[in-house]
């Protein structure tokens, strides 16, 4: 068919009113808004969604359980004393263990000086322990535990172990008497303490020493226990019975 030549040239953009143009331009506005509402409003929908699976994830399926606990830093105490004790639950979701009261319950072991609880996701918790380290060996008499450097006694032993003097406690001798034995064996030298049988401890300021060789040595007091130690190292190339270092300035023998 042929064109109908009598018809005008289509209309351009300049052929448009000034009302239609405006109300074209509204028009892409207004699309261009609801576009953009609808990207937030998808933009939000997949934010939450991926929380919520986030949050199924960690707290109720069983993708991050609880799987095992690896124990670390432990000498004196075995694997199994350490679950025993810390009685971590498994087969729940690892976000939900409470390591605070996993703590808790291990720093109940006197052995245990220090210990740090963390999760190492996907599936475990991580128990490192930090031991209190024997200076001494505690003789009650009865029995026979570890005393470590601040005077606290644990670990019970079936023997003295070797290289470690023995401290004997008198009935009237309490936790800060232990504190300040503890103290004086830690201030020894090592030539000192290899000639030690045991210290003998009454109260906090009577302390003595007793040696293998049955002399005996009036330490006194904790004060001072350095320079009594250094000062007890040189009388001992004297020939005496008794030392006295329990005021260092002026040491007796006999």
């Amino acid at each position: 068919m042929a064109r109908d030549s009598r018809r005008g040239p289509r209309r351009g953009r300049r052929d448009r009113s000034p009302q239609e143009r405006a109300r074209r331009a509204f028009a892409r506005r207004q699309r261009a808004r609801r576009w953009l509402t609808w990207r937030y409003v998808v933009a939000g929908v997949l934010i939450v969604a991926a929380l919520g699976l986030g949050v199924y994830a960690v707290y109720f399926s069983s993708w991050l359980r609880a799987d095992g606990v690896r124990v670390v830093g432990n000498a004196q105490l075995s694997d199994k004393q350490v679950l025993a004790t810390a009685d971590v639950p498994l087969g729940g979701p690892l976000a939900t263990v409470d390591l605070d009261a996993i703590e808790i319950r291990l720093k109940a072991l006197a052995t245990v000086k220090s210990v740090d609880v963390s999760r190492t996701w996907p599936h475990h918790v991580r128990i490192e322990i930090v031991e209190r380290t024997p200076v001494a060996v505690l003789d009650r008499g009865d029995r026979l535990t570890n005393l470590d450097a601040a005077g606290v006694a644990f670990g019970r032993l079936a023997k003295a172990p070797a290289g470690l003097p023995r401290v004997k406690v008198g009935p009237g001798a309490d936790g800060d008497a232990l504190a300040e034995a503890a103290a004086v064996v830690v201030a020894l030298d090592p030539a000192v303490t290899e000639l030690v049988d045991h210290v003998e401890v009454r109260t906090v300021d009577e302390i003595d020493l007793r040696l293998r060789d049955g002399r005996l040595v009036r330490w006194g007091s904790a004060e001072q226990a350095e320079d009594k130690a250094a000062v007890l190292l040189a009388l001992l190339e004297r020939d005496a019975k008794i030392y006295d270092v329990s005021v260092p300035g002026a040491p007796t023998i006999r």
